[in-house]
């Protein structure tokens, strides 16, 4: 009985340790957990698949770590291999940062769908940290059950302090580190403390004091402000990418924030909520709305506010405050109130987007679900609340669709708080020939309201992601009167339209306990995935070209053609150039009609058949193909006259049917076409040289010279001293050949 009480202090003393230990690798993997959510979310948005996928590669890391670690802990020595797993522990997390800034860089996995990619990216990141994690606790367990401690009370301490640590770090991780430090700068501080305790776990244990020497060097290289580092960190992947255009971030418990300028005059700046633009301004001037749903909101809110000075509105979202301000200057002393669930978003708005400090709009930092119960739990209260004439729901992307605000019971929600006279307008990203999100809103919608709308702008294509505005209303509206706007053009569906919409979604309808709105969007994120991929081998196709690797070039032109439907014309285009310029020509005709093959009005942006068709009549003519060539320039003369129909201010299209007719023959044509592009663009004097040859072949050598001799006057004030010496030997040869033809 004596020696009970130093028993139970040596006992206590020596389960200390241990507990202390897990406690806090336990603590950091939940805080890599947090982190790991916020990180995909910048990449991929926040869905149920990005918290999925996080939670799915945690377990699997812990899993696989717990394996590990207890046949570690059964054929190493534990002492030795406690501070061996915490340095893995810090180079793993050092790798989160390098993966993550590299992985953007990685077009492989922009191959796979949105499920495949989001679980992809979550597993290179964060599944060796977390095994590594994971791999602690059985070790720390085999180690103090050597000390002779209770073996069950033993195993139970350490595993219940564990889940304490993994409790707090998700506490502080979610409620206070993130939004405090940021995402990069926590990771870095988890590395630090795990470098730390191998160091305290074995003091004489070298290698943890080159790491930890390794550790400082990387992690100044990728925080200090010299030069040096700067340059350094990019190029090891510790740092993100330098934009010069971010002009402020942040970062919140609910996304990453920056505001980018992409123009200074006019001063024009993009509102980014992880990776997606949410809204776009010319500073200065609110009237000038730069998003085309926008636009159609302004109309929409015109043709129905029936001449009212002061309007009622409900915002839900504020991104960049955009659409509100407008409302407070077009219609002064509106009731505006928006509903914004993040303060960051409102304090970027108000830092770096011309939202006033003091604005008399209305902000309220909540959910608009809770907003709204909260207005409706007023009026049963007897409180009076606010009827609106027009609430817009502008919380929408189509990585991100906050499910409890489209469902049912939400419509029905919203209905009760909107005048009789007024609209519920919300836009939504979808395909016209997918349109299964947006068939399921619009099947929703229809159980509340009695009148449901679609609309667009005229110019967006059926198989690309689009904007969509729906307006619900509880008395009809005259869509038809919504007259096109300065900027855009408006789209109304017919009803077969709208009927192959609510058909889409396989009829349906969301509800609190079914909103599968990730399911609804996949084959649209899936293809948004893979046009940005195209995009991404077109760009760097042509850097490649520009560089003179015109092998390289053609392969990654063939990628982009491959993945992305809308550069198909534009890619093969460009390799059937290549190729002329490497003197292949039926390789480059090849590429030409397989340019030709891949158009589609319906998705092909470029006016590139024109262009084609001649360089394919070029090309047959060198080739001896007479009447082939005839039958393209033909082609392409069509095809000139329908691009001057829609644009007749285009030198460049002025001059390539010039071009067209003078190989044809048709000189008449040809000058007259030439004639026109020098008057849209009087300095070019390519424009003016391919007319002084076409004077030349009909032998109206007076004209030609004329012609030329203005173009060496225009090109002597430019300073263009080569094309001046070009056109002085040309206008030499010019005078010679009418002085041999003159009467002797």
């Amino acid at each position: 009985m004596l020696n009970e009480e130093p028993l139970k202090s040596r006992s206590f003393l020596s389960i200390s340790v241990p507990v202390a230990t897990v406690f806090i690798s336990s603590f950091c993997l939940m805080v890599l957990e947090m982190v790991a959510g916020r990180l995909i979310a910048r990449y991929l948005g926040s869905s149920l698949y990005t918290w999925t996928a996080v939670i799915e590669v945690v377990l699997a890391g812990i899993t696989i770590g717990y394996y590990i670690g207890g046949r570690i802990a059964d054929n190493f020595d534990t002492q030795k291999s406690l501070p061996v797993l915490f340095i893995a522990g810090s180079i793993s997390c050092v790798l989160i940062i390098i993966f993550g800034n590299a992985i953007r860089e990685w077009l492989f996995l922009w191959q796979f769908g949105w499920p495949v990619r989001v679980f992809s990216t979550m597993a290179i990141m964060f599944l060796l940290p977390c095994t590594v994690l994971g791999a602690i606790t059985p070790v720390v367990a085999k180690d103090a059950l050597e000390k002779g401690l209770p073996k069950g009370r033993t195993v139970g301490d350490i595993y219940a302090w564990g889940a304490a640590g993994s409790i707090a770090g998700t506490l502080a991780a979610g409620y206070y580190l993130i939004p405090a430090m940021g995402t990069m700068t926590l990771i870095w501080l988890v590395a630090g403390i795990l470098a730390i305790l191998a160091i305290i776990c074995r003091l004489r244990f070298r290698p943890a004091y080159l790491w930890l020497a390794v550790f400082a060097f990387l992690l100044i290289t990728a925080a200090a402000p010299t030069q040096w580092c700067m340059t350094l960190g990019a190029g090891l992947m510790l740092r993100e990418p330098i934009d010069p255009r971010v002009i402020y971030q942040d970062e919140s418990q609910y996304c990453y924030i920056a505001v980018k300028q992409l123009s200074a005059f006019p001063d024009r700046r993009i509102f980014m909520q992880d990776t997606l633009k949410h809204s776009e301004i010319i500073m200065g001037d609110i009237n000038d709305l730069q998003y085309e749903y926008t636009i159609i909101y302004a109309d929409i809110t015109r043709l129905m506010n029936q001449n009212k000075k002061n309007l009622n509105v409900m915002f839900i979202g504020g991104g960049g405050y955009v659409f509100p301000r407008y409302i407070q200057a077009n219609w002064p002393g509106s009731r505006i109130d928006v509903v914004e669930i993040d303060p960051a978003v409102t304090r970027a708005a108000i830092e770096e987007f011309g939202l006033e400090k003091n604005s008399p709009i209305n902000i309220f930092t909540m959910d608009a679900r809770n907003y709204v119960d909260k207005l409706l739990e007023d009026r049963h209260n007897g409180k009076p609340i606010p009827k609106y004439d027009f609430i817009y729901e502008d919380a929408f992307n189509d990585y991100s669709v906050p499910y409890q605000l489209v469902t049912r019971e939400f419509n029905d929600k919203i209905a009760e708080i909107l005048s009789d006279d007024g609209a519920y307008i919300m836009n939504l990203v979808d395909t016209h020939d997918i349109a299964q999100f947006l068939g399921a809103v619009i099947n929703t919608l229809q159980k509340t309201f009695p009148y449901v709308y679609v609309t667009a702008e005229q110019n967006s294509h059926p198989v690309t992601r689009e904007p969509f505005v729906i307006v619900a209303a509880k008395k009809p509206i005259d869509m038809m009167a919504l007259q096109d706007d300065k900027k855009i053009k408006i789209w109304h569906p017919t009803e077969a339209e709208m009927e192959y919409f609510r058909k889409s979604s396989r009829g349906i309808v969301l509800t609190d306990d079914y909103a599968p709105v990730e399911n609804l969007l996949t084959p649209v994120v899936n293809r948004s995935f893979r046009e940005t991929l195209g995009q991404r081998y077109l760009d760097d196709a042509k850097t490649l070209k520009a560089e003179g690797k015109l092998n390289e070039s053609v392969v990654a032109f063939e990628n982009a053609a491959r993945f992305s439907p809308s550069t198909s014309i534009l890619a093969f285009n460009e390799i059937a150039l290549i190729k002329a310029a490497q003197n292949k020509p039926l390789e480059s005709i090849k590429a030409f009609q397989a340019a030709l093959d891949s158009y589609d009005p319906n998705i092909t942006k470029e006016r590139l058949r024109g262009p084609i068709y001649l360089n394919l009549g070029i090309l047959l003519n060198q080739l001896g193909g007479k009447d082939d060539s005839r039958r393209y320039l033909a082609k392409a003369i069509e095809e000139f006259r329908l691009e001057l129909a829609n644009d007749p201010n285009s030198a460049l299209t002025w001059s390539r049917l010039g071009q067209t007719f003078g190989m044809i023959g048709d000189l008449n044509e040809a000058s007259n076409a030439f004639e026109k592009a020098i008057a849209l663009e009087p300095g070019n004097m390519a424009h003016r040289y391919s007319l002084a040859q076409v004077f030349e072949s009909q032998d109206r050598l007076t004209d030609a010279i004329a012609v030329v001799q203005k173009a060496i006057e225009l090109a002597s004030i430019s300073g263009n001293s080569d094309a001046t010496a070009d056109l002085k030997e040309y206008l030499s040869s010019l005078e010679r050949k009418q002085a041999a033809k003159a009467p002797k």
